[in-house]
């Protein structure tokens, strides 16, 4: 067996990126074959990143408008020229593979938000996006589509009737050696902020509205002594987050830290994991949190239904200030590294090495229909 995997680009961090990174260190150590085929080879990593936050929507749109249409020709071809016993796997944007991986459904996403024509109509990348996935699900394009939760597979049904592709549900994994508690860390990191023995609630996302920083800032201004740590953000939206948090009379108890290339020291630091997402098709962020022995307070979304046990590595809550700070409360009373052994507990069975597996079943499924 060989396998392509099929995606914008492939590194460590976040996001779709890492999941194909994880997956192509796993099935390589596995002696599995593994190739990409990127937004690099797709000729169109020209188009720029950086820049004025609507410079960088318009190379947002430029990049999945290319990899979708110039990138679904040029992967066509390279797929053409590959190996009998190979499996395709594409996680965004190109139309083809034997397998895709649902990793959002923008519809649902704009739904949870409020405000669902006014918000699709005002991007026109999300109109595309719209489009282009009512083609992926009601075709046979793919054999098998995976999604990464049970419930994003009933969503993504609902969102697209006359649904054609067989589905199966494989949950993403978290790195349980990168990701671990290191006690001898937190001292340090807490230095680093400028913080000894107060309570810290860690916040990690890029998108802050939809992932919930607000309603966080909202939930941190009812507890008396709690730090906020927000990791993540475009240097725009920190600036902006800064004047929220000075609004709300949270001076010098929120610490923008911006985007970071390893976040580790901030989970380390922490006393508590919060993230009130309207929206996620899995958030890895949790298992990152979970793994690093850091109890979560997050919205019933994503994984968070099948891995936060509520009193026993955190809470879900619904979005709403009070319920959050409830509890964080609940969770801070109880002192730091009370949480610890559970929240780790609750990650070690969900390593790469183990849905890296789940995938080859999957892919041998597809070799054996394949014929």
């Amino acid at each position: 067996m060989r396998v392509l995997q099929v995606v914008p680009a492939v590194h460590t961090g976040s996001g779709v990126e890492a999941v194909a990174y994880h997956l192509e260190r796993e099935w390589r150590a596995l002696g599995v074959p593994t190739a990409q085929f990127t937004l690099a080879e797709a000729h169109g990593d020209w188009i720029g990143q950086r820049g004025p936050l609507p410079i960088r929507k318009l190379g947002l749109l430029g990049r999945v408008v290319w990899f979708t249409t110039v990138g679904t020709a040029l992967a066509r071809r390279v797929i053409a020229r590959q190996p009998r016993d190979t499996v395709v796997i594409c996680h965004n944007d190109a139309l083809v593979g034997d397998v895709y991986v649902n990793h959002g459904n923008l519809v649902e996403a704009m739904r949870r938000r409020g405000g669902f024509a006014w918000r699709m109509a005002r991007n026109p990348l999300h109109l595309f996006t719209w489009a282009r996935d009512g083609v992926r699900y009601r075709s046979h394009l793919h054999r098998v589509v995976v999604n990464l939760t049970a419930q994003e597979d009933a969503d993504l049904r609902r969102t697209y009737p006359g649904f054609a592709p067989r589905t199966v549900v494989i949950g993403n994994g978290v790195d349980t050696e990168r990701y671990r508690p290191d006690p001898d860390s937190r001292a340090a990191a807490r230095a680093e902020l400028g913080l000894t023995d107060e309570p810290v609630v860690l916040f990690v996302g890029h998108e802050f509205e939809r992932k919930g920083l607000p309603l966080v800032l909202d939930a941190v201004a009812r507890l008396d002594r709690a730090h906020l740590v927000v990791v993540g953000g475009t240097p725009d939206l920190v600036a902006a987050g800064r004047r929220d948090a000075a609004a709300r009379g949270l001076d010098g108890r929120v610490h923008y830290v911006g985007q970071q290339a390893d976040p580790r020291r901030f989970f380390h630091a922490a006393d508590v994991f919060a993230f009130p997402s309207a929206y996620e098709s899995y958030g890895l962020v949790i298992l990152e949190a979970l793994a690093s022995g850091v109890p979560v307070v997050a919205s019933p979304v994503g994984c968070v239904p099948e891995v936060v046990v509520d009193g026993v590595n955190g809470y879900a809550v619904g979005f709403d200030a009070d319920a959050i700070a409830a509890a964080l409360g609940r969770v801070l009373d109880r002192g730091p590294g009370a949480w610890t052994a559970a929240a780790r507990a609750s990650a070690e069975d969900r390593s790469w090495a183990r849905v890296a597996q789940e995938y080859l079943a999957l892919f041998e499924d597809v070799l054996r229909a394949r014929g």
